[in-house]
């Protein structure tokens, strides 16, 4: 039946209402929840499920991890100390200017939607919202089976894909198709791996491989859709990319595939960044927010920081406008420098070009990574 003319229940009200139960729905809604305010967040999904996402925690968002309880080590979590850029012809080695982490989101949002619940927040999942309605600034989430929640403030976490009606603007870099799989590579190639993030650059898109929680070895790619359409299926792009790249052919000779099949999300609107005019009491958090460019490590702390300002922000009175406007000002130097630099990447110049750049100094990779951080001075409770 059509949105239009489906017949939904009587709402449930709340006085807050999450929608999304990832990284910056649920730490969002532990901050209200151990505040004393009601809150109830609504997740599409019934289980602990895979994300297309790097995996890669930056020291901002180990920051807010432990703020909220959660040490990532005692998950599994695997340190990155080192990052590896690995064109067709050159790999390039380099420290980082702090220690990360890498650990499953699987994992990590499980333990965030726990820590919420036990704050006193009502988690429903399996609750999948079709539409977002608004009406003399009083929201209601209208769900798939009929059901509906309403509350005065709404907190939209729905990551990259976007809630119908309440779509993004349009994105300076959104040509791009992200694929995430697990492998079990073998014993010498996970050592290799071990405190590195491999980066690889190839025809229309780049990606990364390191290890989460298991030594599960995970590698992320995004492409252009360009690309994609002349390479075809996940068999024939894999190929593809090994051919141009020997590095992760070497990572995954013998390795043993996890999944049946990649993740894969469309359209990823990089380059995003949230800020202008917004309707009263829509909170976007995450990705819905700011959706930075994945080679940088970044969108994690993104979703952290977001949901901590959000939250504090709220809670002292401020609007949803003002803090749109403060996430903004975070973050914009950053994003359009990642923004540009991965625009860059995926051309044929610019995959030529930056192997040889940083191997005339190397310590660029490191001031990248420096200044697509969030400052710290922006961050909630700083370092």
């Amino acid at each position: 039946m059509p949105p239009s003319v489906r017949s939904w229940t009587a709402p449930i009200h709340s006085a807050h209402l999450v929608i999304g139960g990832g990284l910056a729905g649920s730490l969002a809604a532990l901050r209200l929840a151990q505040a004393g305010r009601e809150v109830t967040l609504l997740e599409r999904e019934r289980t602990p499920h895979h994300k297309v996402c790097g995996e890669f925690l930056s020291r901002e968002a180990v920051h807010y991890l432990r703020l909220a309880g959660i040490d990532p080590l005692t998950l599994g979590a695997q340190p990155i100390r080192f990052l590896r850029l690995a064109s067709p012809r050159r790999v390039i080695e380099t420290a980082l200017p702090f220690t990360a982490l890498s650990l499953s989101r699987s994992v990590l949002d499980e333990a965030l939607l726990v820590c919420a619940t036990l704050a006193g927040c009502t988690v429903l999942r399996g609750a999948f919202v079709e539409n977002l309605a608004e009406r003399k600034n009083f929201w209601t989430a209208h769900l798939r089976d009929g059901a509906s929640h309403s509350a005065p403030t709404v907190f939209l976490a729905t990551g990259k894909h976007d809630m119908r009606g309440r779509e993004r603007v349009s994105a300076s870099h959104g040509d791009m198709v992200g694929f995430k799989m697990q492998w079990r590579l073998a014993a010498e190639q996970t050592e290799a791996l071990r405190e590195y993030m491999d980066l690889y650059l190839f025809k229309g898109g780049y990606g990364g491989l390191s290890l989460v929680e298991g030594d599960a070895a995970t590698l992320c790619l995004v492409v252009r859709r360009s690309a994609l359409r002349k390479t075809g299926d996940w068999p024939k792009l894999l190929a593809s990319i090994q051919q141009q790249t020997p590095h992760l052919a070497q990572r995954l000779q013998g390795a043993l595939p996890l999944w049946d099949r990649p993740l894969a999300v469309s359209a990823i609107p990089y380059g995003y960044l949230a800020g202008g005019p917004n309707l009263p009491n829509l909170w976007r958090l995450g990705d819905q927010a700011a959706c930075i460019p994945s080679f940088t490590g970044d969108g994690m702390s993104i979703a952290l920081h977001s949901a901590s300002l959000a939250a504090a922000m709220h809670l002292a009175g401020k609007s949803s406008n003002e803090y749109h406007q403060a996430l903004k000002s975070h973050l914009h130097r950053g994003m359009l420098l990642a923004t540009t630099l991965s625009r860059f990447m995926v051309t044929s110049f610019g995959r030529t070009f930056a192997p040889t750049a940083l191997s005339i100094y190397p310590g660029a990779m490191q001031t990248i990574a420096s200044l697509t951080r969030i400052p710290d001075k922006a961050l909630i409770d700083p370092l």
